[in-house]
């Protein structure tokens, strides 16, 4: 009896075992099929805490990224301190990911400083409806402002008189186009959310451009790299220039609005800020209470419009004049061309279909000097399976446009200033699908019109004014074009000798 006993306790432990095992087995089997399954992109081995730093170029960052995705493939992982970031490279990647998965794409990233300063609000650093309602607002006033209609064309026009009236007064001898430029191009956001322009020896217009241009250039720094990544560094590492620059710009614009509320009548709209003002009221008077049209969006709307319509085609212009200066004869097709079809009238925005050549030109500028390498960081909104890897909802992605502009399967020499890339047999401009400078999908630059109107009207009229050349005692191929760090790729800082063509 006791052996019958003993011999169905053991039967029972044996079984209870068998079950356990069989359990575990089939636990860490079905892990196993979840993983292979939940395939995530592959990457270089991350360290504890620091992840893939020790092997980036934080002064140039998007280089260590692009020689990583020849190592790693178009889809692949880094860990930036202990933030995991998906990188997609290469034209195809890009495109598949930010146009036809646009919705799972299509979040933004708030890094820590981008969430300091903005908190959600404004057009750049947002999500969700605030986000939506803030972009569409934007898009349809700069629209009904005339982004990319006639009114902006004039206007543009008027500022190159203007800028032109600067270059002349060097006579032939070397300068820095930096400021001029500068100024010019701001005052085409300002004339559209303010109302007006304002004179470049304004001493609060100059602190505004300048303050924005040094803050641009620090966010992309090193230090402010670090400080995102490790925001408890902040004291050692950080960012208390930026913050001091971004309160103070805040300040000036918080100002500026003001001036326009004082003055402000809903019969009369001068600008972005009184159609924000004019919308506010009306939501008011309809008794709508939760509305995202209140100051704090305003004010970031108003600041987000400023610098990434003041730096990024400013910074595009002075690529192109250094370009021209080290690529003579470029720059004497260019104005064959110019001289041929326009003569000695101002050029106008329609002219640019009779302008092939210049028009490569201008284009091959903004590929070659790819001046947002890895376009402003993405999230996704949901989890994905994409081109055969698991990318978790909220993950951040970079769009890692200097693989785009720089595809060696999309460009016939990617390296090289060549605008021939834009031209077919015949001479005649083609578009194509590679050229992305303005990112693509939900997230595009907003005001993608008004720039390529502002780069085409001040580049021509420039180059039919003016032939520009290196600084006396140096030749084309000493003019450096390594750019300078920062959210956007400057040149180096240069001069260059602006001569009348009159």
């Amino acid at each position: 009896m006791e052996l019958l006993e003993d011999l169905h306790s053991s039967t029972s432990v044996t079984l209870l075992g068998a079950v356990l095992f069989l359990l575990v087995l089939f636990f860490f089997s079905s892990q196993s099929t979840n993983q292979e399954r939940r395939k995530e992109p592959p990457g270089p081995r991350p360290l504890p805490l620091i992840g893939n730093l020790l092997q980036m170029d934080l002064m140039k960052p998007y280089i260590t990224l692009w020689e990583f995705s020849k190592k790693y493939g178009n889809i692949f992982t880094v860990y930036l301190g202990p933030k995991k970031v998906v990188v997609l490279a290469g034209y195809k990647t890009v495109k598949h990911a930010l146009v036809n998965n646009a919705e799972e794409f299509g979040e933004r990233e708030v890094f820590q400083l981008a969430n300091e300063t903005s908190q959600g609000h404004g057009i750049l650093f947002s999500n969700g409806e605030s986000w939506k309602e803030m972009r569409r607002f934007a898009l349809t006033t700069l629209r009904d402002f005339g982004m990319g209609k006639k009114i902006s064309e004039e206007k543009i026009i008027e500022e190159c008189k203007n800028l032109m009236e600067v270059f002349d007064q060097y006579e032939g001898k070397p300068f820095d186009t930096t400021q001029s430029i500068n100024y010019a191009v701001s005052n085409i956001i300002c004339s559209i959310v303010y109302g007006n322009r304002f004179e470049y020896d304004d001493p609060e217009f100059k602190t505004m451009v300048n303050r924005a241009n040094e803050t641009i250039r620090l966010v992309g720094s090193p230090s402010v790299q670090i400080y995102n990544m490790f925001p408890w560094l902040g004291k050692w590492f950080g960012s208390r220039v930026v913050m001091k620059n971004i309160l103070q710009s805040k300040a000036q614009i918080r100002k500026l609005i003001g001036c326009l509320q004082d003055t402000f009548t809903p019969q009369v709209c001068r600008g972005f800020v009184d159609a924000f003002l004019l919308r506010r009221q009306t939501q008011e008077e309809s008794g709508n209470i939760n509305t995202y049209y209140n100051s704090e969006n305003l004010l970031v709307s108003v600041a987000n419009l400023f610098n990434a319509g003041t730096d990024t085609t400013a910074t595009t212009l002075r690529w192109g004049l250094l370009l021209m200066a080290k690529y003579p004869q470029i720059q004497g097709q260019l104005q064959e061309e110019l001289n041929r079809v326009i003569g000695r009238r101002q050029v106008r925005g329609e002219d640019r279909k009779h302008l092939p050549y210049t028009d490569a030109v201008i284009h091959e500028v903004q590929r070659l000097a790819n001046i947002v390498p890895m376009s402003l960081p993405h999230a996704t909104s949901q989890d994905i399976t994409f081109q055969g890897y698991f990318i978790k909802k909220g993950t951040v992605v970079y769009p890692l446009l200097t693989s785009v502009l720089w595809d060696e399967t999309e460009w016939e020499s990617p390296l090289s200033f060549n605008p021939s890339h834009f031209l077919d047999k015949d001479g005649k401009f083609v578009k194509r699908d590679a050229f992305m400078p303005f990112s693509a999908g939900r997230r595009a630059c907003v005001g993608e019109s008004l720039a390529r109107m502002e780069l085409f009207l001040f580049f021509t009229t420039l180059l039919q004014c003016y032939r520009f050349a290196p600084p006396p005692g140096m030749t084309e191929d000493e003019m450096d074009l390594t750019p300078t760090l920062g959210l956007t790729l400057n040149p180096s800082p240069h001069k260059l000798c602006a001569h009348s063509r009159v």
